[in-house]
């Protein structure tokens, strides 16, 4: 078993999504809706733990540079000597952090930024990333791999 922290699951009962046609005997299956793309697939084996972990650094780096879209002002206090993360404040953690994901994503190389950030950052599934960047079915899982290991050697994962 996987020694991670666990996330309180939220589960819902999914069928099958048709348009028209006879209705069929329906399946249904338990979905943990809290659980992102890249959880689901390093749960299910598809990746192992060095590209999940490189997935979860870029993430958390996405999450402190605050590149996803804000509601609102930040009023933080002004820094006091000593206090915060190496005596950073907010805002110059939020450079850092976004100088990490830039350089991440410099080294995943051109083409490769796009499904990182839809599956690890933006939470896509993988078969709406493919059919949003107009790609194969099933080709997205191959890519993905291949942007997480450059990430991972970015971050020095072994």
């Amino acid at each position: 078993m996987n020694n991670r922290k666990l996330v309180e699951r939220e589960l819902t009962e999914e069928g099958p999504r048709r348009r028209g046609g006879a209705s069929r005997k329906r399946r249904s299956v338990t979905v943990n809706v809290a659980e992102s793309p890249l959880s689901w697939l390093h749960a299910h084996g598809h990746l192992d733990d060095r590209l999940y972990d490189a997935g979860e650094r870029l993430r958390a780096d996405y999450e402190r540079a605050q590149l996803g879209a804000n509601v609102t002002m930040r009023w933080d206090p002004v820094r006091v000597k000593g206090s915060g993360e190496q005596g950073l404040n907010q805002t110059e953690r939020q450079v850092a952090a976004r100088s990490r994901f830039d350089g991440a994503l410099r080294e995943a190389g051109r083409g490769l930024e796009d499904i990182l950030w839809r599956v690890v950052c933006a939470g896509e599934t993988l078969p709406v990333a493919e059919k949003a960047l107009a790609w194969p079915a099933r080709s997205g899982k191959l890519v993905l791999k291949l942007a997480l290991d450059r990430v991972a050697d970015f971050y020095r994962i072994t």
